[in-house]
């Protein structure tokens, strides 16, 4: 007689109660395998088929791999392929599913389980389950004992990272493929927005279904064709995470696990050269983009639209100084927006304002949100550490200010506040009680440019309280991800700096933070199959898109920490950095309007216009494809083409060429006058590209592409413009003509 599971005082969901009792009654065995220290037995129950994870007296996961509503019919196993563990099928009364198990134990433990699904009729989807069910001593689910640290937030990537305590079973990160089953949500007319998460004990994926109403479902799964409804990856650690640190470090190295198993997104080669030519001529022409005050001139932050501010100006110049750093000239225009800065300089409070002293009325011209306070202030920092005297002038005359500011906040500054007097204006981004969190980072960041042009060791106190003061916020700490970056860049800093390898686990505590808020997923939902949206990251904790200012931004913020790194770096962060630079350049172009298709714009916006003629961005992209542009066409946007340039593309002097990668290269070695060689320190066993590209009224030479032990790499595409290769991304590559 099947034993009767004891009440529980938890308050639990239907689907605890239903497997609890089926796990205590036993369930119809279908295979099982090992997985390293882990077992793994497939079971068909009522109205499901689990896979039933377990560490031997430590507690385990039960796994929802095939939902069977009606029964679970004939379960037969299939030939596997050589990458499979097992692979079945099983009869339904909805249709055919199959599920495809396979393993890696290369690096960290990992289990992957896709579901397919073939509809017998045309299916309508009222509701699916959640997949996964931690278990506790005699395999309850009522019982177990742990936390969620992170779980999907809003289109992000598709994850729940916890931790099951009692049974002691370890860490998981639970990682769904999001990318896979655009088929299924283009049929059904939904989004997987927040789609993976759930309450203890009940968590992991629920798959999207139209809103529960009076009104059914009406977008059904056609008959007939396979459609995967689940690919989940399962990352497995034995040790769960003690503190903060430990935690932000298992959290990347099982993400960078997860993410190896996907299928590499394609690239494609961007002409950010050619982009920020006319970037930089629309800056100079386009009425829409500058206006004149005090005799001087200023950009506007959108087309044609708000005031001009501190920020916006010292974006533009710090991203064009870049440029013509790269043209190896200077830049007349620069110049010229150089002229209007100090008009932001209020000597009586000893700092930089956001606004010019003339602004509307409809602005309040002393407040100010807490990360524009210091951004500004990097940028004149970075110019003044190579030597941009007028720069050093106003960086260090803001300083004290700086100081005072962060203090009166104790280091935990709001969302925005009054600059003559501190008082709040808004404490709390929502009811979480939580401010800028991450403005810490920026603001360390800045106190050591300051400690570097000084050699003042108040300022290395500074940036040190300033992190110190962001500890346990775990992966709450992103308000902003380009702060976050910089964050994560300052904390790299200074553990160069004072040799402490707290700093170092803390930058990691900053990036798993800010790859929390990436997209790791290709979205072909609505409009999104116009662009690319793989790897980017929402601009704010919780904002519905992504911008382009803070893709640039962050990229620049990851040179400087990759820069820093060294050997000692984790390769899962290596590697998530890595990726991340790279499709930046990739996803970045579609921010263009002139790259979008018409009908793919909004056609109100926020601020300003948008002008297709123009090579501005517009702010927003949408994982969810509704239309780009809504909040509107950045001007100060314009510094994405200028850092994208700068970075990844290359001169080669003496040559016809210059050559773009994808990855930042190191250690680059001119080696004879027809020869180089460089170092990229990408992710191991991955991919990066190349491309040699000509110079105007040049023609291409026979060029020679091979790696350091010699081996040949043949071009991928070769025309009289540019001929493009597919290198390794970690190693040394010799580039002769």
């Amino acid at each position: 007689m099947p034993t009767v599971p004891q009440p529980t005082d938890r308050p639990v969901g239907p689907s605890v109660l239903a497997l609890r009792a089926e796990l205590a009654a036993g369930m119809r065995p279908v295979a099982t395998f090992s997985l390293g220290e882990l077992s793994v037995d497939l079971a068909a129950g009522a109205d499901a088929v689990w896979a039933l994870i377990r560490r031997g007296g430590s507690g385990g996961l039960a796994l929802r791999i095939a939902h069977c509503p009606g029964g679970c019919g004939a379960v037969r196993r299939k030939r596997r392929a050589d990458d499979e563990e097992l692979h079945l099928e099983v009869e339904t009364v909805i249709g055919l599913q199959e599920v495809v198990l396979a393993t890696d134990l290369n690096e960290l433990t990992v289990l992957r389980a896709t579901l397919t699904l073939t509809p017998s009729a045309p299916l309508l989807i009222p509701f699916l389950p959640r997949d996964v069910y931690p278990l506790g001593r005699g395999d309850d689910p009522a019982t177990a004992k742990g936390k969620v640290e992170a779980a999907q937030r809003g289109l992000n990537v598709g994850i729940s990272y916890f931790h099951l305590d009692e049974p002691d079973f370890g860490s998981v990160l639970y990682f769904q493929n999001l990318t896979a089953m655009n088929d299924y949500y283009r049929a059904t007319n939904t989004r997987p927005d927040g789609a993976v998460g759930g309450e203890w004990p009940e968590i992991g994926y629920l798959p999207p279904t139209p809103p529960q109403s009076g009104t059914p479902p009406t977008d059904p799964l056609p008959a007939g064709k396979p459609v995967t409804v689940s690919d989940a990856i399962l990352v497995f650690q034995k040790e769960g995470a003690s503190d903060e640190q430990e935690s932000a470090l298992q959290f990347l190295q099982m993400l960078g696990a997860a993410y190896r198993q996907l299928d590499p997104v394609p690239t494609e080669y961007r002409d950010w050269a050619g982009r920020a030519e006319r970037t930089l001529r629309d800056l100079e022409t386009a009425p829409e983009a500058t206006i004149r005050h005090y005799g001087q001139t200023y950009v506007h932050p959108y087309t044609a639209s708000e005031y001009p501010d501190i920020m916006v100006q010292m974006m533009t110049i710090a991203t064009l100084r870049d440029y013509a750093a790269w043209l190896q000239k200077p830049i007349s225009f620069e110049a010229e927006l150089s002229k209007g800065v100090g008009r932001f300089y209020d000597r009586k409070l000893g700092t930089m304002r956001r606004y010019l002293p003339n602004v509307g009325k409809d602005k309040d011209a002393d407040a100010v949100d807490s990360w524009y306070l210091y951004h500004p202030l990097l940028n004149l920092g970075r110019l003044a550490i190579e030597g941009d005297k007028k720069a050093r002038r106003f960086f260090t005359a803001s300083l004290d200010y700086a100081i005072k500011a962060a203090r009166n906040f104790n280091y935990a500054w709001p969302i925005q506040f009054k600059i003559d007097s501190f008082d709040v204006i808004t404490e709390a981004r929502n009811d979480d009680g939580l401010g800028q969190t991450d403005v810490g980072g920026l603001y360390a960041y800045v106190m050591l440019q300051a400690f570097e042009l000084t050699k003042d060791g108040r300022y290395l106190d500074e940036a040190c309280a300033a992190i110190e003061a962001a500890k346990d916020m775990r992966f709450e700490l992103n308000y902003q991800a380009n702060l976050t970056a910089w964050g994560a860049a300052a904390c790299l800093r200074l553990w160069r700096v004072t040799d402490n390898p707290y700093f170092l686990q803390q930058s990691y505590v900053y990036l798993a933070s800010f790859f929390h808020n990436t997209v790791i997923w290709e979205s072909e939902i609505g409009r999104a199959a116009n662009y690319r949206v793989f790897l980017g990251a929402t601009c704010l904790h919780d904002a519905p898109y992504m911008a382009i200012y803070e893709c640039f931004d962050s990229l620049a913020a990851f040179e400087r920490y990759i820069k820093d790194s060294g050997p000692d770096l984790d390769p899962a962060v290596r590697l998530l950095l890595s990726e991340y630079c790279k499709y930046a350049l990739d996803r970045a172009w579609f921010y263009y309007p002139d790259a979008l298709p018409a009908d793919a714009l909004a056609a109100e916006n926020r601020n300003g216009h948008i002008d297709r003629k123009l090579s501005f961005p517009v702010e927003d992209l949408y994982v969810g494809g509704d239309q780009a542009g809504q909040v509107g066409q950045e001007i100060y946007g314009a510094g994405a083409a200028f850092v994208f340039t700068s970075r990844a593309f290359h001169r080669v002097e003496g040559a016809p060429f210059r050559f773009f990668c994808d990855h930042f290269p190191v250690n680059s070695e001119r080696t004879s006058e027809r020869s180089l060689n460089f170092e990229l320190n990408g992710g191991d066993d991955r991919q990066a590209a190349l491309s040699v590209v000509r110079l105007p009224r040049h023609t291409l030479p026979k060029i020679v592409v091979a790696t350091s032990a010699g081996e040949r790499i043949a071009p991928r595409r070769v025309s009289d413009d540019r001929i493009d290769y597919t290198i390794p991304a970690n190693g040394r590559v010799l580039l002769s003509w």
